[in-house]
């Protein structure tokens, strides 16, 4: 049956089929577990593969979602841009893959090893989670990201994509089965929710009665709100990206010029783009207005403090609701800061602990700024919009996790495994 004709079924077939969906992936993550490497970089290479050959259906189907999208009222550009697909972007994807499949495999390696006094060698070793569900919108390629890295990591993944990339990622999904088929895995080791039908998620938070082992929800605030507040399982969830640059006294007016430019519009949509710049006071009044203009030429909308606006009169009063907010559009809220204690003041109250850079020639700053802000990362001269798992060496990303258990960052194939401890012994007993 088809996603489209899937989408009418009731609610009392939708809870049978995520049943058995769930006992397919818990059958497949057994066999996952223990697969060879080269299995599941067999089946990683063949996906990489199919989605190249492939590449005209996946526009088509990605084409059909764009206009869906396009026919809803108030849908912004970002949202458009993060749901397109091209052909350097379903190349991407393709390569992805295939970096993930050169990645060392985790599954089995030793994390430490020590002996004890009574002779026990005990050894801690990565393990995989088990069985990931990956609840995202919009972007298409965490279809092929998501899937691929859980396979790496020895994972089943089930993956309920948006309704308005509901054609791309079935395209894209059909592709991953084939590598999986063309390895002699199961092809239920990366399965997609067959409906567009919101009960399916609350099905995938209560865990499919003890098959799911994390929650791994991709979106936006409202998406990520819902499953912290009713997952069962474990969560690698960031609530948003509130992203701040910081321009210290000590820096260099050209480097900031080009960092914030990037920071914020290279692309405004993903979670690394810069919401916030703040800029030392020292240097307001020489280093905002080229700061405005080169953001303004790169065609983004400014919104200032008093103080930005004292030294810039045009600039749109900012309210204390813009500290807070994750615009994922071409709008960046500007506030003069008295030093890097003000700055890391700022970014604790009002930040979201995803993602921060400062910019500085003064090595002091830079440390007490990488020290002092407590964000998942945290950078020195460089564009934030480096948040991401496949310019951090690991292949790709789930997503980029801001709580402080198990993962933090980008949540790439270490991230997905847990460890257990081996213990070899020669018939010790305890006293």
């Amino acid at each position: 049956m088809s996603l489209a004709e899937s989408s009418v079924r009731t609610t009392s077939d939708v809870a049978a089929e995520m049943a058995a969906i769930g006992h397919a992936a818990r059958e497949a993550a057994r066999k996952l577990a223990t697969a060879p490497t080269e299995e599941k970089n067999r089946a990683l290479l063949a996906m990489a593969s199919a989605i190249r050959r492939d590449e005209a259906a996946i526009l088509a189907a990605n084409a059909r979602d764009l206009a869906a999208m396009k026919r809803t009222p108030g849908t912004n550009e970002a949202f458009i841009n993060r749901l397109t697909l091209t052909s350097a972007r379903v190349e991407a994807m393709a390569k992805g893959i295939e970096e993930i499949a050169d990645l060392p495999d985790p599954v089995g390696a030793v994390i430490a090893a020590w002996d004890r006094p009574n002779g026990l060698h005990i050894e801690r070793i990565r393990t995989p989670l088990g069985v990931i569900g990956i609840i995202y919108e919009s972007r298409p390629n965490v279809t092929a990201d998501a899937g691929a890295l859980c396979l790496k990591a020895g994972n089943a993944a089930i993956l309920r994509g948006g309704s308005d990339s509901f054609n791309s990622t079935e395209a894209i999904h059909r592709c991953m089965v084939e590598g999986l088929a063309a390895a002699g895995l199961p092809e239920a080791s990366i399965q997609i929710v067959p409906t567009r039908d919101r009960s399916a998620v609350g099905m995938m938070l209560s865990g499919l009665d003890g098959s799911i082992d994390v929650i791994v929800p991709r979106g936006g605030r409202s998406l990520v709100e819902r499953v912290q507040s009713e997952a069962r399982v474990p969560v690698f969830a960031h609530l948003e990206g509130v992203c701040h640059v910081y321009i210290d006294k000590a820096a260099n007016l050209e480097m900031a010029k080009s960092i914030v430019v990037n920071a914020k519009m290279r692309r405004v949509e993903v979670c690394g783009s810069a919401e916030t710049l703040l800029v030392d006071r020292a240097i307001a009044a020489a280093y905002l207005p080229p700061l405005v203009e080169a953001l303004r030429a790169a065609g983004c909308a400014i919104r200032g403090d008093e103080a930005t606006r004292a030294i810039l009169a045009d600039v749109t009063p900012a309210t204390e609701t813009d500290w807070y907010t994750e615009y994922l559009d071409a709008i960046i809220a500007v506030k003069v800061v008295d030093g890097v204690d003000a700055a890391i003041d700022h970014i604790e109250h009002y930040g979201s602990h995803h993602t921060d850079a400062i910019v500085t020639d003064d090595q002091a700053a830079a440390d007490r700024f990488l020290s002092g802000v407590d964000s998942a990362i945290v950078l020195h001269n460089a564009s934030t919009q480096f948040a991401d798992g496949g310019e951090f060496g690991m292949g790709a990303e789930i997503g980029i996790a801001t709580g402080k258990m198990h993962a933090r960052g980008p949540v790439g194939v270490e991230q997905l495994t847990s460890f257990k401890y081996r213990v070899r012994g020669s018939g010790q007993t305890r006293p």
